[in-house]
């Protein structure tokens, strides 16, 4: 059925697949993600160089020097723009790596651009950075810590251990950050039933490892938590458990068909679902374009990556072939928590620091994206000796929002109409996800017809949970025998690189104020109305918005000396959907490190130094971070008239509740923000699409259908033509 669906596959992107897209296919390339072979290119480059002694990732030694992580080193954009709107050559493709020095007196964390790709023959470095990265060499250690422990954990646990088990073993998350302070290296682990789903199956053994020295064999373990007692070592817990000085907890008897946090189907539901629902077609072909990471549909057009370190990125995205943006994207997530355990009052991911870009696994096809999408698959070099491929792990589609984009009907009020009108609202989307371990979060850029963009993201996946206590339900909620859910709030930072009409922006703020003025037709009367109040935001000070402060109604971004036809300055407005507040005080140890998440929104002057709001370091050093973004607006300098960022913060606070289990669902889950045209076209540039439909009656009352699109949809759809009545009356 779809192939005959796709039978007359017409390419309707922007105009026509035949239009020459010199410009696009010259500048997108600068923005593509490294290549295979680039990436074995680097690699090898790398390992010839003889002062680095470089060894592989995968030995399990932590005394070596490897390569971390290895991404595309994206180009100054005044580089950038040299090629795109100039015509000149693009500049080198180049890598940025990441290699850890584990072996040598001082280890370090050393960054380096590699150039030029694909034939690598330099190498500079970028950045120096003491410390280490997140370690994946724990399981080692805790299987020394519970054989000590084992007794206990077999009989808390009703037969579940870390050791010498079949099917009742168990497993652990890592918290993070690791320490208290700079140069700490002390993990909480907390130990679950390693069961689908173990997310939600702490079983209240938590304990706090020191593993400083680069000799796992000299980890230490400083604390051990457990039936709200903490303790100095293992050994203490087991004595005092072992002689009665302890309580000793009991889990319910584990009972294997318990379908707790599993997904398969129970309960039941008064409406039959045994069949399958609604599915999206494309019955005359698909509208949009791809080539390579390059994509065109229904006047837009952009390039796109995905970032390693942090995700989702889109490049010179343009309308009708002007560009609205340089950049937008996706720079960190956070997730905040409180508890009563140690875990859980630990807890503060800051996901760029475990490679949240490359966690994007494959999409299924109907579940995650239409079956009609575009997969395309991401290749990541993270930790390892070679390329890692994604299968699937991006799609792109287009889909009916079905909700018109506009539609009126114009009644005649006597039973009849003099008009309707209308369009559908069919958006492109351009999708990936990441699951950074228990959270899936869903990366949505979404382009509407009439020059709105939406940067969406949508939350699911398992709740992060503790084992539960009393005192635990001032910090969430019992959704389990012994489980709670955990508050937390999730933040999202984004950059907005605004290019409006040129690049010498502007920025407002836009509120309204009563007014109390005469009545002009009735003198003796007052008419109290709202006035328009605007505010020119002069400096980067003026126009960072603090949480917990009064957000104007309107934020306006335009070009002073660039007019429409009605004479009002060309510009975009970013719409908030986000109900973010701040998660820690500002100034309080690990909140430095997120300095961006006091603002909701606020605006710098555009400086390539200035790249990143964040970094993959923030997670391990939150207290002295290596990106500041506090240092980006302390200069107050002038944004009148320059090249302007806009960066973003939405997020949500989550108080788990029982409906959370299995997983959190994703609707009332979704923040992020639209960027609308205002005064930026001459009227809605939708008018251009040929999906519009106006319907008027005829002299004899028979309704005359327009429309400029085939009468009739198809087969897979509808074999009839579009009828529509419009007359109401009495019966």
């Amino acid at each position: 059925m779809r192939l005959l669906c796709l039978l007359p596959l017409v390419f309707l992107a922007g105009g026509g697949a035949s239009r020459p897209r010199d410009w696009a296919h010259h500048g997108a390339p600068m923005f593509a993600d490294l290549t295979v072979q680039e990436m074995k290119a680097v690699r090898s480059y790398l390992h010839a160089v003889p002062e680095m002694h470089l060894t592989s990732a995968e030995s399990k030694t932590l005394k070596k020097n490897s390569i971390l992580l290895m991404e595309l080193h994206v180009p100054k954009k005044h580089e950038a723009l040299r090629a795109l709107d100039r015509g000149h050559a693009r500049p080198p493709r180049q890598a940025r790596v990441i290699i850890q020095f584990g072996n040598q007196s001082k280890p370090n964390i050393t960054e380096y651009t590699v150039s030029p790709l694909p034939r690598p023959k330099t190498h500079k470095v970028r950045t120096f950075k003491g410390g280490r990265p997140v370690y994946h060499h724990l399981t080692k250690t805790l299987e020394k810590i519970t054989m000590r422990a084992h007794t206990l954990l077999l009989e808390t646990t009703g037969g579940f251990s870390f050791t010498n088990c079949s099917n009742r073993c168990l497993t652990f998350s890592d918290i993070a950050p690791r320490g208290l302070g700079p140069g700490e290296r002390r993990t909480w682990i907390m130990l679950q039933k390693f069961v689908e789903g173990y997310f939600i199956h702490p079983v209240g053994f938590e304990v706090l490892i020191n593993h400083r020295d680069l000799d796992p064999e000299k980890w230490t373990v400083e604390k051990v938590w457990y039936n709200s007692m903490y303790f100095d070592s293992v050994e203490e817990l087991v004595e005092k458990y072992e002689s009665g000085k302890v309580g000793k907890v009991k889990l319910p008897d584990h009972d294997e068909n318990d379908l707790f946090s599993t997904y398969v189907p129970r309960g039941h539901f008064n409406t039959p679902t045994d069949i399958h629902g609604p599915k999206l077609v494309e019955p005359q072909g698909r509208r949009y374009h791809i080539d390579r990471n390059f994509v065109e549909y229904a006047g837009w057009s952009f390039a796109y990556r995905v970032r390693s370190t942090a995700g989702l990125q889109v490049f010179d995205l343009r309308f009708n072939g002007e560009r609205i943006a340089y950049e937008i994207s996706l720079q960190e997530a956070i997730a905040f928590y409180a508890g009563d355990t140690p875990a859980a009052m630990q807890t503060k991911y800051i996901d760029a620091g475990w490679a949240m870009g490359t966690s994007n696994y494959e999409l299924a096809p109907g579940i995650d994206c239409p079956e009609i999408a575009t997969f395309v698959d991401l290749y990541h070099f993270f930790d390892t000796d070679k390329p890692v491929r994604y299968r699937n792990a991006l799609c792109i589609f287009e889909m009916t929002t079905a909700m018109p984009l506009r539609r009126h009907f114009d009644s005649d009020f006597h039973g009849g109409y003099n008009f309707f009108g209308g369009l559908d609202n069919t958006v492109l989307v351009l999708r990936t996800t990441s699951t950074v371990y228990n959270y899936d979060y869903i990366w949505d850029f979404v382009f509407y017809q009439n020059g709105v963009v939406e940067v969406k993201v949508s939350a699911t996946g398992y709740i992060h949970a503790t084992f539960f206590t009393p005192n635990g339900l001032h910090y969430g909620t019992k959704v389990y025998d012994y489980v709670l859910g955990n508050l937390h709030t999730h933040l999202i930072h984004y950059k907005v690189d605004l290019d409006l009409a040129g690049r010498e922006n502007s920025v407002e703020s836009m509120d309204l104020r009563f007014v109390n003025i005469t009545n002009p037709w009735s003198p003796g009367h007052f008419v109290v109305q709202s006035k328009l109040h605007r505010t020119e935001l002069k400096t980067e000070r003026s126009a960072a918005f603090r949480f917990g402060r009064k957000f104007p109604r309107y934020v306006h971004f335009y070009n002073p000396s660039e007019k429409n036809k009605w004479g009002h300055s060309r510009g975009y407005r970013i719409q908030l959907n986000s109900h973010a507040h701040s998660v820690l005080p500002r100034g309080w140890r690990e909140e430095n490190g997120i300095s961006w998440s006091r603002y909701p929104l606020a605006v710098t002057r555009h400086k390539d130094h200035e790249a990143t709001s964040s970094s993959i370091y923030a997670q391990n050093d939150p207290w002295e971070p290596a990106v500041s973004f506090e240092d980006y607006i302390r200069n107050d300098e002038d944004i009148v008239k320059k090249d302007l960022v806009a960066w973003v913060t939405v997020g949500f606070l989550h108080v788990p509740h029982s409906e959370d289990i299995p997983n959190t669902a994703t609707p009332g889950n979704a923040v992020g923000f639209f960027l609308r045209p205002f005064n930026f076209f001459d009227e809605d540039p939708s008018l251009a699409s040929r999906s519009t439909v106006i319907v008027r009656p005829g002299p004899d009352g028979t309704p005359r259908v327009q429309r400029w699109t085939p009468e009739v949809v198809g087969h897979c759809v509808t074999q009839q033509p579009f009828f529509y009545n419009g007359t109401y009356g009495g019966v």
